[in-house]
């Protein structure tokens, strides 16, 4: 859709038409809801933080700045989410036996079969994506996020810096970094040590 149409849709939802948000759920929530998951490793979890972010949207959208994409507002909030998630966990701490959580970033680690997604495709079997997957599982939150809005999302690096309130220069920075820890934690030659 269009930035006119989608900007259509948005004018709907902030005068309380249902059928228009509807639109905007089922339109972003795939993505959202494949994000959430590889960040938090938890398909109850990711269901959980998929709703509130559209519910947090819905309840904002009248503060919906029309000079952001949609796309960024809503990948904002998931994000803020998570990292809520994260803080509050390790405040806490783990509820969880130890092999299910990763004590240093609080983030739940379950294994599940992740959805194929572009990133996927290019390996060359499941156990790749498993090694993959728990590799992605060691990075540091601000590396992660960084690496599954690019690669699974498919978000430009002025919308992940924006996501992330971020400078251009450090959401590539982190980028950098976080590829360069996940090849050398799948032991991937050239890597940085």
């Amino acid at each position: 859709m269009d930035d006119q149409k989608l900007a259509m849709v948005v004018e709907r939802c902030q005068k309380g038409d249902t059928s228009a948000f509807e639109w905007i759920v089922e339109a972003f929530g795939p993505r959202i809801f494949s994000f959430l998951l590889r960040m938090v490793r938890h398909r109850e979890l990711a269901e959980d933080l998929t709703q509130d972010t559209f519910v947090r949207a819905l309840s904002s959208i009248n503060r919906y700045d029309h000079r952001d994409r949609l796309s960024s507002w809503l990948f904002r909030i998931a994000t803020n989410l998570v990292r809520d998630h994260v803080r509050k966990i390790q405040r806490r701490g783990p509820t969880i036996s130890g092999d299910s959580v990763d004590a240093e970033q609080g983030a739940v680690l379950a294994i599940l079969p992740a959805e194929t997604g572009a990133a996927d495709e290019r390996l060359s079997g499941a156990e790749d994506r498993r090694l993959l997957h728990a590799a992605l599982a060691e990075l540091t939150p601000e590396y992660r996020e960084v690496i599954v809005l690019r690669h699974y999302s498919g978000l430009s690096f002025k919308e992940i810096a924006a996501i992330l309130d971020c400078p251009l220069g450090t959401a590539l920075a982190r980028m950098h970094r976080g590829l360069a820890k996940l090849r050398s934690l799948m032991g991937v030659e050239g890597s940085e040590k």
